[in-house]
């Protein structure tokens, strides 16, 4: 029976715990640590768990603990990430991964140096509808991509950014292409791989109390294709989607197989065989056991059970969307194309020369330490 240690009591703590207890019979939530203990105490006594309460993640890392779920501000992911590694216990680090790429490499030391799991929660990828698209972009039926879409379009009040976290540089990281789009641009990377050279713009159209920004676009090049990336929480209805136009077909998620042949003067025709075999591909993808962060620790803690270390979502994977991401601050920041891979020399490699270099939009105007309700959106896989 695995030990399970939650770090952050925050409301994505939520997703991990009722996760944790869909596996009863393979681990035990053990602790809970909050820097505000009353919070830990809401959660254990919500979950009927029997967990010890912890202020201080230091006097955690001391105790019997196998692995340690990371659920607090981003600011703080790369110390408690590192000094879990480095005291023997395996990590499972929300996104983002880290606010700087010099962080993730401090992790991804930490974890090689000490043999421990290192993986960042990427749940979209343990998803029905992600398996379906990339077993077909796999299949090369819909050949080769030329044009990638990503619109992770989001909504969020006014007062979502007086959290005493969110809304600053310093704190959040970032705004809405750190920590909402983070999931997209992780499944485009995954499935497109990383770009040449990026160029963007952003702004802060409807949030005066962050620094940060709500909007962003970005444009990818690769070496015979383009990307775009929108990251929003300015938009009404919160709808996702990716979609990839191939040679022969498009596919996307929401699933969508579209395929078309040139008639005689180059015009299109619909290509209604092709679309079917697309269509057939994905039907024939089996669904999964878990889906979402189930799915994710699901494939933690087989790997741990198994001895074999091997995950999905590595630190090193989530160090590749960070670098995306990271890509996009600079070149939105300096108004100039960013060639990747990026080096320790970029303006933007650590958190000091985000702080430095990053435009602050508005100043932070207040700072709760919670809200009443703790329902949120997760960020999930459209169908």
């Amino acid at each position: 029976m695995l030990k399970v240690a939650v770090i952050g009591s925050g409301a994505i703590s939520r997703a991990h715990i009722e996760s944790y207890l869909r596996f009863r019979d393979r681990c035990t939530i053990a602790a809970i640590c909050d820097i505000y203990p009353e919070k830990a105490e809401e959660l254990r006594k919500q979950y009927g768990l029997d967990a010890r309460i912890l202020k201080d993640y230091a006097e955690l890392l001391r105790e019997d603990i196998d692995l340690v779920s990371v659920c607090t501000p981003p600011y703080t992911h790369a110390d408690i990430t590192v000094d879990a590694l480095n005291a023997g216990k395996h990590v499972v680090v929300e996104k983002p991964m880290a606010s700087s790429l010099e962080e993730c490499d401090r992790m991804n030391a930490a974890a090689a140096a000490s043999g421990k799991i290192l993986s960042v929660v990427s749940q979209n990828r343990f998803g029905d509808g992600i398996q379906k698209l990339k077993r077909a972009l796999d299949s090369g039926l819909a050949g080769r991509i030329v044009h990638a879409q990503v619109d992770s379009y989001w909504w969020r009040g006014y007062v979502y950014y007086d959290l005493w976290w969110r809304g600053t540089w310093e704190k959040e990281g970032g705004g809405c292409t750190l920590n909402h789009a983070v999931h997209h641009i992780d499944m485009l990377q995954w499935l497109m791989g990383m770009p040449e050279q990026v160029t963007a713009v952003m702004s802060n159209t409807a949030h005066d109390n962050a620094e940060v920004e709500d909007l962003s676009i970005a444009i990818l090049k690769y070496p015979r294709a383009l990307a775009q990336i929108t990251s929003s929480v300015v938009n009404h209805g919160q709808e996702q989607q990716l979609i990839f136009q191939g040679e022969k077909a498009r596919v996307s998620m929401p699933w969508k197989a579209v395929a078309s042949v040139s008639k005689e003067n180059g015009f299109p025709e619909e290509n209604a065989a092709l679309e079917q075999e697309l269509t057939e591909l994905a039907d024939k993808v089996p669904p999964l056991r878990y889906t979402g962060h189930a799915g994710q620790l699901d494939d933690v803690l087989t790997a741990i059970e198994n001895g074999t270390g091997k995950v999905l979502v590595t630190g090193q994977e989530g160090r590749r969307t960070l670098e995306l991401i990271t890509a996009i601050y600079q070149a939105a920041s300096t108004g100039m194309t960013v060639s990747l891979p990026l080096q320790s020399d970029s303006p933007f490699y650590t958190r000091e020369g985000i702080l430095k270099n990053a435009p602050r939009f508005y100043e932070k105007k207040n700072a709760l330490i919670g809200f009443a309700s703790n329902e949120i959106t997760v960020s999930g896989e459209p169908s």
